[in-house]
């Protein structure tokens, strides 16, 4: 098969490979799929550089989740041949064939496409389980995107409206300002030229947001508390800016608010099943038309490096997607 490979940790263009091997064996309780189309996250360049939560072992394929169709099954999956699925793991998706467990793998609706269900898995199941069930959103409370141009941004701005919330969503170029307007944001803020704070206190009547959906940290986290309504919820995404950020415990309890993680990833050591249900509950409602993932880009496989350039250089919106046909 062809796939890309790292053989020592490094900046991607310095040590990605495209190379000919031998495909994976599918796990006993797992299955390979011939991969039709992979999602391209900003955790590939830190998997390949070493710097990731979980260190692939060398050499491995980068690429955390992909769509296709079972090309073999282990002994104990649910799977068989030919079923079109979406599967997620640590590593492996950038390449021609991908293994995972079961618990990872979803059947993908006759409806949807290839390129939509590779776009599907990590950014709005991250949205979803983060505004569901981390946050609570509740219908008529004001949620603020930050970053809301990016994969997780763009989900979570649409998962957000069709939850009923006012979705204020900020962005660094009036170019991204629009994919937030288009991905259906009821405010945008320029946060470059604009104090973020101060908008959001002059929207909400100086209430502030009920719910604060944060993938950047840093001093966006820092500056968030000051603009957050009593009783509100401030969700911690990621460290896009870089910086993992600290809060004094007083700015909690004088403001009553929550500050809560979501580290989607662990539920499938924790709490498996609710993968399961979300993945049905976004299915239901792509079916219902009430979102489409927002792709900046479908390139072939073999363009994974300029993937990662459009990537890293903050020049994409929504998602990137590779194709091996």
């Amino acid at each position: 098969m062809r796939a890309w490979r790292v053989h020592q940790y490094g900046d991607y263009r310095d040590v990605l490979r495209w190379e000919e091997c031998e495909p994976p064996p599918p796990p006993s309780g797992g299955v390979r799929l011939r991969v039709a189309a992979s999602g391209v996250n900003f955790p590939d360049i830190l998997a390949i550089a070493g710097r990731y939560q979980v260190r692939a072992p060398l050499p491995f394929s980068p690429g955390l989740e992909a769509a296709g169709v079972v090309d073999a099954a282990g002994a104990g999956s649910r799977y068989r041949p030919g079923q079109r699925v979406v599967a997620f793991a640590s590593w492996g998706a950038h390449a021609d064939y991908m293994t995972a467990p079961d618990a990872a793998v979803f059947p993908i609706p006759d409806a949807m496409t290839d390129e939509h269900a590779a776009a599907l898995t990590v950014i709005y199941q991250t949205s979803y389980f983060a505004l569901r069930w981390r946050a609570a959103l509740q219908p008529g409370e004001v949620l603020l995107v930050h970053g809301g141009a990016g994969g997780v941004g763009t989900s979570a701005i649409q998962l957000g409206k069709h939850m009923g919330a006012t979705v204020i969503a900020t962005a660094g170029s009036e170019a991204k300002l629009q994919v937030c307007r288009d991905a259906g944001a009821d405010h945008v803020i320029h946060h470059r030229d604009a104090d973020f704070v101060a908008v959001v206190r002059e929207l909400t009547g100086g209430r502030g947001a009920d719910v604060i959906y944060d993938p950047v940290g840093g001093d966006t986290f820092d500056r968030s508390t000051k603009c957050i309504a009593f009783g509100g919820r401030l969700v911690v995404i990621g460290f896009a800016s870089g910086r993992i950020p600290d809060i004094r415990a007083n700015r909690i309890l004088l403001k009553n608010i929550s500050v809560v993680g979501l580290h989607w990833g662990a539920y499938l050591d924790h709490e498996p099943d609710r993968l399961r249900r979300c993945h049905d509950a976004l299915c239901e409602l792509y079916a219902a038309g009430a979102f489409r993932p927002v792709l900046y880009a479908t390139l072939p496989l073999e363009r994974y490096p300029d993937a990662l350039d459009a990537l890293r250089s903050r020049d994409s919106y929504g998602k990137i997607v590779l194709t091996t046909t």
